[in-house]
């Protein structure tokens, strides 16, 4: 089963990570939601401590939709609130179509690119970030100390990367290295988000007006693609937002948790 943690208490929330990160990427939301929600944080599959991802002969997008589902289902939850951000935002999304959650909030989610540059720019940024953690792994510890070699080697993913602790920057360079055959499978069959959430589900895609992995524009295709949902930007946030901005990225997923689908508006 895929690695997780579990705390705080109240309703089930969901927290999916991205593509190339791991579970603790929501530490700063989880510290400021306990209080209010069972919180559950998940390694998706070649990522973190979960095991490799074995297709075993599903699709990509079917094999992670599995495990995500026998997850909830050995944790006795139905219908969680779930919030994602990136290639974690484009699952969440998928739970609410398959009626598997009961509030989604998408934070820079995957699958709203134009074109295929556009894949072709995200995949070559993941490539050229993974050429350059491999040789700095070993010694990240030492040399990520410095805040201009954070900003260096992680401003695409953060706006303020040089907030990020040491420690933290060197265990998510370590991921990304032990993670590579992972992001390999999920880029191999990267797609479109191809469906429409329920209208009795409420659901906020937030954009990071600083994100330099999925870019902002792409904001206004997911806008078209979900015209009920609530869209908002974050403001002064990276595509990682949950670091640049912690109290922002929770108090959205607080707000959506708690709309009613009646009180949804388009912003």
């Amino acid at each position: 089963m895929l690695a997780y943690e579990r705390t705080g208490s109240g309703e089930p929330l969901l927290l999916i990570h991205g593509i190339a990160h791991r579970r603790q990427a929501w530490a700063g939301v989880v510290e400021r939601l306990a209080g209010e929600f069972d919180v559950i944080t998940v390694d998706l599959p070649g990522h973190g401590e979960s095991p490799a991802f074995d297709l075993a002969g599903r699709t990509v997008r079917a094999a992670v939709t599995d495990e995500l589902n026998a997850l909830r289902v050995a944790l006795g939850i139905e219908r969680p609130h779930v919030a994602g951000n990136s290639l974690g935002g484009l699952l969440a999304l998928e739970m609410a179509d398959s009626g598997h959650a009961r509030s989604v909030t998408a934070l820079s989610p995957a699958g709203f690119w134009a074109n295929g540059v556009d894949y072709l720019y995200v995949r070559g940024l993941f490539a050229g970030i993974q050429a350059v953690a491999r040789p700095l792994a070993p010694v990240a510890g030492t040399v990520l100390q410095s805040r201009v070699v954070r900003t260096a080697t992680m401003g695409c993913f953060f706006a303020h990367p040089d907030r990020i602790d040491p420690a933290v920057a060197a265990a998510d360079t370590a991921n990304m290295v032990a993670s590579r055959d992972g992001i390999k499978t999920f880029f191999s069959s990267a797609y479109r988000y191809p469906g429409t959430v329920q209208t009795d589900v409420p659901t906020t895609v937030a954009w990071a007006t600083r994100d330099l992995t999925l870019l902002p524009y792409q904001a206004k295709i997911a806008q078209r693609r979900l015209p009920h949902a609530t869209h908002r930007w974050l403001a002064g946030c990276g595509h990682v937002p949950m670091n640049d901005d912690p109290d922002l990225v929770a108090e959205v997923i607080r707000e959506t948790a708690r709309t009613q689908p009646s009180d949804q508006q388009v912003a």
